[in-house]
Protein backbone atom coordinates (compact mmCIF):
# COMPACT_ATOMS: atom_id res chain seq x y z
CA UNK A 1 0.00 0.00 0.00
CA UNK A 2 1.82 3.37 -0.92
CA UNK A 3 1.35 6.04 1.66
CA UNK A 4 0.00 9.98 0.72
CA UNK A 5 3.49 12.44 0.49
CA UNK A 6 3.69 14.44 3.79
CA UNK A 7 2.66 18.24 3.77
CA UNK A 8 0.28 19.69 1.39
CA UNK A 9 0.47 21.48 -1.66
CA UNK A 10 2.43 24.32 -2.27
CA UNK A 11 -0.63 26.69 -2.76
CA UNK A 12 -2.42 25.51 0.70
CA UNK A 13 1.21 26.45 2.82
CA UNK A 14 0.96 29.56 0.81
CA UNK A 15 -1.97 30.40 1.45
CA UNK A 16 -1.82 29.19 5.43
CA UNK A 17 1.48 31.49 5.60
CA UNK A 18 -0.54 34.58 4.56
CA UNK A 19 -3.14 33.70 7.02
CA UNK A 20 -0.85 33.53 9.96
CA UNK A 21 0.60 36.61 8.74
CA UNK A 22 -2.33 38.70 8.23
CA UNK A 23 -2.94 37.54 11.80
CA UNK A 24 0.13 38.15 13.25
CA UNK A 25 -0.36 41.98 11.62
CA UNK A 26 -4.08 42.28 13.20
CA UNK A 27 -2.49 41.00 16.29
CA UNK A 28 0.34 43.23 16.48
CA UNK A 29 -1.96 46.31 15.49
CA UNK A 30 -4.62 45.38 18.34
CA UNK A 31 -1.69 44.94 20.67
CA UNK A 32 -0.26 48.65 19.84
CA UNK A 33 -3.39 50.30 20.03
CA UNK A 34 -3.66 49.15 23.71
CA UNK A 35 -0.20 49.40 24.86
CA UNK A 36 -0.81 53.55 23.29
CA UNK A 37 -4.05 53.65 25.23
CA UNK A 38 -5.85 54.23 21.95
CA UNK A 39 -8.07 51.07 23.27
CA UNK A 40 -8.84 51.48 27.05
CA UNK A 41 -9.16 48.70 29.77
CA UNK A 42 -12.58 47.50 29.69
CA UNK A 43 -13.80 48.32 26.61
CA UNK A 44 -15.54 45.59 23.93
CA UNK A 45 -13.69 44.17 21.56
CA UNK A 46 -16.64 43.03 19.31
CA UNK A 47 -15.71 40.16 16.36
CA UNK A 48 -17.82 40.99 14.25
CA UNK A 49 -16.59 44.51 14.30
CA UNK A 50 -13.15 43.73 14.27
CA UNK A 51 -13.53 40.88 11.27
CA UNK A 52 -15.18 44.01 9.11
CA UNK A 53 -12.45 46.14 10.23
CA UNK A 54 -10.02 44.00 9.31
CA UNK A 55 -11.52 42.20 6.23
CA UNK A 56 -10.71 38.81 7.96
CA UNK A 57 -12.88 35.81 9.01
CA UNK A 58 -14.17 36.10 12.51
CA UNK A 59 -12.36 33.02 13.21
CA UNK A 60 -9.37 35.12 12.45
CA UNK A 61 -10.23 37.42 14.97
CA UNK A 62 -11.16 34.81 17.27
CA UNK A 63 -7.49 33.44 17.00
CA UNK A 64 -6.20 36.57 17.58
CA UNK A 65 -8.38 37.67 20.89
CA UNK A 66 -7.24 34.28 22.10
CA UNK A 67 -3.65 35.09 21.98
CA UNK A 68 -3.92 38.63 23.69
CA UNK A 69 -5.79 36.67 26.17
CA UNK A 70 -2.96 34.55 27.00
CA UNK A 71 -0.53 37.39 26.81
CA UNK A 72 -3.01 38.58 29.47
CA UNK A 73 -4.10 42.44 27.25
CA UNK A 74 -7.81 40.83 27.16
CA UNK A 75 -10.62 39.57 28.79
CA UNK A 76 -12.81 37.06 27.32
CA UNK A 77 -15.57 35.77 29.40
CA UNK A 78 -18.77 33.33 28.48
CA UNK A 79 -21.41 35.38 26.73
CA UNK A 80 -20.13 38.72 26.77
CA UNK A 81 -17.11 38.25 24.55
CA UNK A 82 -13.61 39.99 24.53
CA UNK A 83 -12.90 43.28 25.77
CA UNK A 84 -9.35 45.00 27.11
CA UNK A 85 -8.20 43.48 30.14
CA UNK A 86 -8.49 45.91 33.34
CA UNK A 87 -5.80 44.63 35.83
CA UNK A 88 -6.93 45.30 39.51
CA UNK A 89 -4.79 46.81 41.95
CA UNK A 90 -3.13 44.10 43.24
CA UNK A 91 -2.31 42.36 39.69
CA UNK A 92 -1.07 46.67 39.33
CA UNK A 93 1.56 45.73 42.09
CA UNK A 94 2.45 41.91 41.08
CA UNK A 95 3.38 43.54 37.85
CA UNK A 96 5.77 46.27 39.42
CA UNK A 97 7.45 44.14 42.00
CA UNK A 98 8.15 41.73 39.08
CA UNK A 99 9.49 44.02 37.21
CA UNK A 100 11.59 45.54 39.93
CA UNK A 101 12.95 41.77 40.42
CA UNK A 102 13.68 40.98 36.78
CA UNK A 103 14.81 44.13 35.35
CA UNK A 104 17.12 45.42 38.53
CA UNK A 105 18.54 41.79 38.16
CA UNK A 106 19.32 42.36 34.33
CA UNK A 107 21.27 45.45 35.04
CA UNK A 108 24.54 43.98 36.06
CA UNK A 109 24.85 41.48 32.66
CA UNK A 110 23.68 44.65 30.66
CA UNK A 111 26.35 46.67 31.42
CA UNK A 112 29.21 44.30 31.15
CA UNK A 113 28.02 43.36 27.78
CA UNK A 114 26.21 46.49 26.44
CA UNK A 115 28.06 47.56 22.80
CA UNK A 116 28.63 51.31 21.71
CA UNK A 117 25.83 50.49 19.22
CA UNK A 118 23.28 49.60 21.56
CA UNK A 119 24.58 52.51 23.51
CA UNK A 120 23.54 55.01 21.21
CA UNK A 121 20.39 53.05 20.05
CA UNK A 122 19.37 53.81 23.66
CA UNK A 123 19.93 57.41 23.14
CA UNK A 124 18.28 57.28 20.17
CA UNK A 125 14.54 55.55 21.67
CA UNK A 126 15.21 58.10 24.54
CA UNK A 127 15.63 61.48 21.80
CA UNK A 128 12.23 59.91 20.44
CA UNK A 129 10.61 59.35 23.56
CA UNK A 130 11.53 63.53 24.38
CA UNK A 131 10.30 64.49 20.95
CA UNK A 132 7.37 63.23 20.97
CA UNK A 133 6.41 64.36 24.65
CA UNK A 134 7.50 67.62 23.00
CA UNK A 135 4.75 67.71 20.85
CA UNK A 136 2.48 66.03 22.71
CA UNK A 137 1.97 62.73 21.23
CA UNK A 138 1.21 60.18 24.39
CA UNK A 139 0.83 57.72 22.39
CA UNK A 140 4.29 57.72 20.21
CA UNK A 141 5.72 58.28 24.30
CA UNK A 142 4.02 55.72 25.60
CA UNK A 143 4.91 52.61 22.83
CA UNK A 144 8.89 54.29 22.86
CA UNK A 145 9.15 54.32 26.69
CA UNK A 146 7.94 49.98 26.85
CA UNK A 147 10.08 49.72 23.70
CA UNK A 148 13.32 51.48 26.09
CA UNK A 149 12.98 48.78 28.81
CA UNK A 150 12.07 45.63 26.04
CA UNK A 151 15.08 46.45 23.95
CA UNK A 152 17.19 47.02 27.52
CA UNK A 153 15.99 43.41 28.16
CA UNK A 154 17.11 42.20 25.55
CA UNK A 155 20.73 43.24 25.72
CA UNK A 156 20.95 41.04 28.95
CA UNK A 157 20.84 38.00 25.91
CA UNK A 158 18.94 36.36 28.33
CA UNK A 159 15.82 35.88 25.32
CA UNK A 160 13.40 34.34 27.93
CA UNK A 161 13.50 36.47 30.11
CA UNK A 162 13.34 39.54 27.72
CA UNK A 163 9.96 38.00 26.44
CA UNK A 164 8.92 38.16 29.99
CA UNK A 165 9.75 41.51 30.12
CA UNK A 166 7.92 42.77 27.18
CA UNK A 167 4.56 41.01 28.40
CA UNK A 168 5.45 43.23 31.62
CA UNK A 169 5.52 46.50 30.09
CA UNK A 170 2.30 45.48 27.57
CA UNK A 171 1.00 44.99 31.43
CA UNK A 172 2.52 48.29 32.88
CA UNK A 173 1.23 49.95 29.45
CA UNK A 174 -2.65 48.93 30.63
CA UNK A 175 -2.18 49.10 34.21
CA UNK A 176 -0.68 53.59 33.87
CA UNK A 177 -4.21 53.75 31.60
CA UNK A 178 -6.43 52.82 34.67
CA UNK A 179 -4.52 53.83 37.31
CA UNK A 180 -2.29 57.03 36.11
CA UNK A 181 -3.64 59.28 37.39
CA UNK A 182 -6.66 61.02 39.52
CA UNK A 183 -7.28 63.96 36.29
CA UNK A 184 -7.27 61.17 33.48
CA UNK A 185 -3.62 61.98 32.26
CA UNK A 186 -1.91 58.65 32.09
CA UNK A 187 1.54 58.81 33.52
CA UNK A 188 5.07 56.41 33.08
CA UNK A 189 8.05 56.36 32.75
CA UNK A 190 10.40 60.27 32.90
CA UNK A 191 12.37 60.69 30.20
CA UNK A 192 15.39 62.14 32.01
CA UNK A 193 15.07 58.88 34.06
CA UNK A 194 15.95 57.10 30.92
CA UNK A 195 18.84 59.15 30.10
CA UNK A 196 20.39 58.87 33.32
CA UNK A 197 20.06 55.11 32.90
CA UNK A 198 21.88 55.40 29.51
CA UNK A 199 24.92 57.26 31.47
CA UNK A 200 25.22 54.49 34.24
CA UNK A 201 25.28 51.78 31.99
CA UNK A 202 27.95 53.63 29.26
CA UNK A 203 30.33 54.13 32.36
CA UNK A 204 29.78 49.96 33.17
CA UNK A 205 27.87 51.03 36.33
CA UNK A 206 25.97 48.03 36.73
CA UNK A 207 25.11 48.10 40.60
CA UNK A 208 24.09 51.48 40.33
CA UNK A 209 22.14 50.76 37.26
CA UNK A 210 20.05 48.38 39.10
CA UNK A 211 19.18 50.56 42.02
CA UNK A 212 18.32 53.34 39.76
CA UNK A 213 16.10 51.03 37.79
CA UNK A 214 14.63 49.73 41.36
CA UNK A 215 14.22 53.27 42.35
CA UNK A 216 12.83 54.18 38.73
CA UNK A 217 10.16 51.51 38.75
CA UNK A 218 9.25 52.39 42.34
CA UNK A 219 8.48 56.02 41.43
CA UNK A 220 6.41 54.78 38.32
CA UNK A 221 4.24 52.94 40.65
CA UNK A 222 4.17 55.48 43.63
CA UNK A 223 2.14 57.74 40.51
CA UNK A 224 -0.82 55.30 40.83
CA UNK A 225 -4.23 56.14 41.79
CA UNK A 226 -6.86 53.34 41.84
CA UNK A 227 -10.06 55.12 40.13
CA UNK A 228 -12.66 53.43 38.24
CA UNK A 229 -13.71 53.88 35.15
CA UNK A 230 -17.16 52.91 33.40
CA UNK A 231 -16.86 50.29 30.34
CA UNK A 232 -16.31 52.15 27.10
CA UNK A 233 -17.49 51.06 23.44
CA UNK A 234 -14.78 52.39 21.49
CA UNK A 235 -15.00 53.23 17.72
CA UNK A 236 -13.17 50.33 16.11
CA UNK A 237 -13.11 52.16 12.67
CA UNK A 238 -11.58 55.31 13.90
CA UNK A 239 -8.81 53.10 15.50
CA UNK A 240 -8.32 50.67 12.69
CA UNK A 241 -9.59 52.15 9.81
CA UNK A 242 -7.64 53.31 7.21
Amino acid sequence: MVQATAGAAPGTKRKRQDGTEREDAIHQSISDAIVEHRLKPGSRLREDALAEVFGVSRTGIRKVLQRLAIEQLVTIAPRRGASVARPTADEAHEVFAARQMVECGLMAEVASRITSGELMELDALTRREVNALAEGNKSLAIRTSSEFHERLAQMSGNKTLAEFVGRLCSRSSLILAVYGSSGGEPMGCESHDHNELVRLLKDGDGAGASRFMLNHLKSVEASLSIVEGAEEVPDLYSIFGS
